[in-house]
């Protein structure tokens, strides 16, 4: 019970890691609050971890929705103990230079602004509860990736905005770290696949990225977003962790 009776409020919490995120907090005693744009995927999200928990239809890129969302879990709760920044987006496919405004725009709201609304307004809740903030980045952030250039360069700006916000927080009490998966199995992964022009072949190849043999499914991501939320990590921030299988040691024969 390492989260017993902590807040935990969890953006894009109904699905892929987030959802596999929401699950591991609620078994390990957590009060986790699911910020997502479905109804229906909350719903069904709630609903399986059970009555102690809540779910928010919010759109993280919107400031107002934010704001309320805070307010709302606030008049619940009466604390916020961390943020975990996992809702994000990895589309398109494309280089740079094919990316449209659009399609540009909507990753960094999605991927980065969503960050600064829910510090912005989930701060002075955090503050009170001495609590922290993780931030879903990806190991691509760190090492680039072909065809990704603006999906790449916001996680590279996850990583570096965990760093500052660390440095900034921390004479609040505030710990905020990052974690950086490779290759794992969600809806956003099987929905890249399937823009690949190589689609059959795509599988063995990201089981061939991780050194330890097999492209995971998100407890593994879950697991360690546990340790860092706990006070077992208590003297951790501005930490990235990489959880790729040994994807970032390079590349093998």
């Amino acid at each position: 019970m390492l989260l017993k009776d902590q807040v935990i409020v969890v953006t894009g919490g109904s699905e892929g890691i987030g959802w596999e995120c929401s699950q591991a907090y609620a078994k390990a005693g957590a009060k986790v609050v699911i910020l997502a744009r479905s109804n229906d995927k909350i719903k069904t999200a709630v609903d399986a971890i059970g009555p102690d928990h809540h779910g928010i239809a919010c759109d993280v890129s919107n400031e107002n929705d934010v704001s309320a969302s805070m307010q709302s879990i606030m008049a619940k709760y009466g604390r916020i103990n961390a943020i975990h920044n996992n809702a994000g987006i990895g589309s398109p496919a494309k280089p740079l230079h094919e990316t449209s405004l659009d399609e540009w725009q909507n990753l960094m709201n999605i991927n980065l602004k969503s960050i600064y609304l829910t510090t912005r307004y989930g701060f002075e809740f955090l503050k009170q509860s001495k609590g922290c903030i993780l931030n879903t980045s990806s190991l691509v952030g760190v090492m680039g990736q072909a065809d990704h250039a603006a999906y790449t360069g916001t996680k590279g700006g996850v990583n570096t905005l965990t760093k500052s916000m660390a440095l900034d927080y921390a004479p609040y009490g505030i710990r905020v770290n990052a974690v950086c998966p490779a290759g794992t199995w969600t809806p956003m992964l099987r929905k890249w696949c399937s823009e690949q022009e190589n689609a059959a072949s795509i599988e063995q190849y990201l089981d061939d990225i991780h050194p330890l043999g097999n492209c995971p499914e998100g407890d593994v991501i879950a697991d360690p977003c546990v340790f860092l939320l706990s006070k077992m990590a208590r003297f951790i921030t501005g930490h990235i962790l990489h959880v790729g299988g040994g994807a970032e040691i390079g590349y093998r024969r």
